[in-house]
């Protein structure tokens, strides 16, 4: 299974520094990108983009392909819960300035029928204005962001069939508050139960260093750095599954443990950098049973057994990383 980093909310890094310390933790960097956006990134970033589409560490996961009849209906179900909730409803008092959506992440080039009825919705709330460009939808920030957040679940699914094990990750600590309020709703199969590891320094900032000498530590220590990023996974798992009151003492043995890891790392990294820890990652998350309440389809649209990573065949999970640097940690 190929661990690659799948970055959102766009198709193109915030912030290149972070991007490059990324590569110590996966096998790669995935964007969910629109057809008409392919080679952006390389035009906005050559330095960096260029050659890791070279080297095969940067891949694109194109909406108008991915985004397909299944998985444009998985989202349609999960805004139609939120819908049905009034979930939303708060954010048709808001003025906020809207932000573009391209008509391929809602789900146009998988059934154009469902995307529209989903558009139309928005549009009848004031979430979403009209076109200007046929391309591209304004859309209010918070529903562009829980849009992305849920794409990010419901395509982890159909990529795990191909041996990729796609984990969301975002520098935007506004994009994983979006994953914990979807994860909290009132009667969601999450409720209560939604486990966040906060960020914690485990390595060196590597923004001054250049690529190939970053790929050469890489290659040499991308295993403990790898360790690290799955045990918050794995943590935030079965924590989350532990009943309430159990719950406290779990996460702080579980945070002992990330701390040793996380000490290994810091270890390395310093006696080949002389740099100290700067690179910070956190995760928020939750697992439940699956229970095939209608419920779950809030987020566990994408179908994502943990027994597809060794771990059961009755559970589902939702979960998003948070990377930063230095001052940002």
């Amino acid at each position: 299974m190929s661990d690659i980093a799948f970055y959102y909310p766009g198709h193109i890094w915030y912030d290149t520094d972070r991007i490059k310390s990324m590569l110590l933790f996966y096998d790669g960097i995935g964007f969910l990108i629109p057809e008409y956006k392919k080679g952006e990134p390389e035009n906005v970033d050559p330095i960096l983009a260029a050659p890791l589409r070279d080297k095969g560490l940067l891949q694109y996961f194109v909406a108008d392909e991915v985004i397909d009849e299944s998985a444009t209906s998985d989202l349609a179900t999960a805004m139609g819960r939120l819908f049905e909730r009034g979930s939303l409803n708060h954010l048709m008092e808001q003025d906020t300035q809207f932000h573009s959506l391209s008509m391929s992440r809602l789900g146009y080039g998988g059934n154009r029928a469902l995307a529209e009825k989903l558009y139309e919705r928005l549009l009848s709330m004031g979430l979403a204005k009209e076109s200007t460009d046929g391309s591209s939808i304004p859309m209010h920030p918070t529903v562009r962001y829980l849009i992305l957040v849920m794409l990010a679940q419901i395509l982890r699914g159909p990529s795990a069939k191909k041996g990729i094990d796609l984990s969301p990750i975002t520098d935007r600590q506004q994009i994983l508050n979006s994953l914990t309020e979807l994860l909290n709703i009132p009667t969601a199969p999450s409720a209560g139960q939604v486990i966040q590891f906060d960020l914690q320094a485990v390595s060196a900032d590597l923004s001054a260093i250049p690529l190939d000498e970053v790929l050469d530590y890489r290659n040499q220590n991308i295993e403990a750095h790898k360790l690290y990023m799955r045990s918050l996974r794995q943590f935030a798992r079965e924590v989350s599954l532990l009943p309430a009151h159990e719950q406290d003492a779990a996460l702080a043995d579980r945070q002992a443990a990330l701390d040793d890891y996380a000490a290994d790392i810091k270890r390395v990294s310093r006696a080949a950098w002389r740099k100290p820890a700067a690179v910070g990652l956190g995760l928020a998350g939750a697992a439940w049973a699956a229970t095939g309440d209608p419920l779950s389809a809030l987020f566990a649209v994408g179908g994502v057994a943990l027994t597809e990573f060794g771990a059961g065949d009755e559970k589902l999970d939702a979960y998003s990383y948070l990377v930063s640097i230095g001052n940002r940690l």
